[in-house]
């Protein structure tokens, strides 16, 4: 079987909380996580652009810098990248084809009793793909809370939680308290942590973990980045490079040297697509491409286009149907003038009609549409004004970046 038919054949176990199956794994593959230094940065929004600029800092100052994001946009290499340039597609399905073989010796010996998950695999192929570029240091970021992310293997020489808001409340709990003790699981014995603007509740649940592991708190705050220009558009992204800065300090202070014209880079040029991405196309047209695909996400969203878009754009959304739907709306109607709702090409996402239904019980007097295909609802946003933006939902980026590349 083809490596990548593999993995994605993997999805159908969904997501598994623990960190038995990978702990086998990586100890039987020889600790491949043990070989590079690694940060480590949790969070409900704003994780993925402080790894980025982490990383692109650290390459900035002549480190062999590796990163581990998810999900991707279009390809799956992009989840692994080694200085700045997704892996290779041989050399990833070579470390699958590796780690398959792996895992069923594993099950064979009964060492494994579930099989591992989709994510348990590319965490384990992230480790070994970083192990045989000899890369300085990683930058992982978690996929899904912390605790018992599979992610959580590593011993990192820092930690961060850029922010807590309510997201997978199935997985990881119902209050900010909750969430925040369930990403508070990456911190370490004596490690630092720095955390974002939280809200207090959040915030005394992470103190009280990292209290019992003695481990040192740091505030990130926006004036950690005056005098620095942040390359990613939006408010809410120099509180992500407060974060970064501060975790930027951290390893500095570990023996990597990082002079400040390097962490200005990094912030200047993290390369972090789908994130207020304005992209200009043929004919006039422009699409702002963001990730947002929670509440916290789009009131981010919502207030970058009240203050940056005059007028207000059209919006095609599309979300998964276990997303909190209803107040993403609330958050992003006010801000636009019409929304063509479409469907992502993921069986997860939310009937588009349904969508529109809910809409117009919010905002009954705002234009709104339902058109499956992706291609369509695009054009009839277009029909409607040249600028147009794009959220609810990253596999729906990706649909729109693909079309970009192959309109035909």
């Amino acid at each position: 079987m083809d490596p990548f038919t593999y993995l994605f054949g993997l999805e159908k176990f969904g997501i598994k909380f623990g960190l038995d199956n990978i702990s086998t794994i990586v100890a039987r593959l020889g600790h491949p996580e043990r070989a590079f230094q690694s940060v480590h940065v949790a969070g409900t929004n704003g994780k993925g652009s402080v790894v980025a600029m982490v990383d692109a800092a650290l390459r900035a100052a002549g480190h062999r810098s590796a990163r581990y994001t998810s999900p991707h946009l279009v390809d799956l290499t992009e989840r692994f990248t080694i200085d700045g340039q997704p892996v290779a597609r041989d050399r990833l399905a070579a470390v699958v084809v590796e780690i398959r073989a792996t895992i069923e010796q594993l099950q064979a010996e009964g060492a494994l009793a579930v099989q591992p998950t989709f994510f348990e695999v590319t965490t384990a192929a992230a480790f070994e793909l970083f192990r045989r570029a000899g890369v300085d240091v990683a930058v992982l970021e978690v996929g899904l809370g912390g605790r018992l992310d599979a992610t959580n293997v590593v011993s990192p020489i820092a930690t961060a939680i850029t922010s807590i808001d309510f997201d997978h409340q199935k997985f990881l709990g119902n209050t900010l308290s909750e969430i925040a003790t369930e990403k508070a699981g990456i911190v370490k014995p004596g490690i630092p942590v720095v955390v974002g603007e939280l809200h207090p509740e959040a915030s005394a649940a992470i103190e009280e973990v990292a209290r019992r592991r003695r481990s040192p708190v740091i505030r990130a705050t926006a004036g950690d980045v005056d005098n620095l220009t942040v390359g990613l558009r939006g408010a809410h992204q120099r509180a992500n490079a407060a974060v970064a800065v501060r975790l930027l300090q951290i390893v500095g202070a570990s023996g990597l040297t990082l002079p400040r014209q390097a962490v200005a880079a990094g912030l200047a040029d993290p390369h972090w697509p789908g994130r207020l991405d304005l992209r200009r196309l043929s004919g006039n047209r422009e699409v702002l491409l963001d990730a947002a695909h929670n509440p916290a996400g789009a009131a981010a969203l919502a207030s970058y286009l009240k203050a940056e878009c005059d007028p207000a754009p059209p919006l095609v959304f599309a979300a998964m149907r276990d997303k909190d739907a209803g107040a993403m709306l609330r958050a992003l109607l006010p801000a636009v003038s019409r929304v063509v709702f479409t469907r992502a090409s993921n069986p997860r996402s939310a009937d588009p009609a349904a969508l529109a239904a809910q809409a117009r019980a919010i905002a009954p007097s705002l234009p709104v549409s339902a058109e499956p295909d992706v291609h369509e609802a695009l054009a009839e946003a277009w029909r409607a004004a040249p600028r147009i933006g794009v959220a609810g939902s990253i596999f729906l980026l990706g649909d729109v970046i693909r079309f970009e590349n192959d309109p035909g």
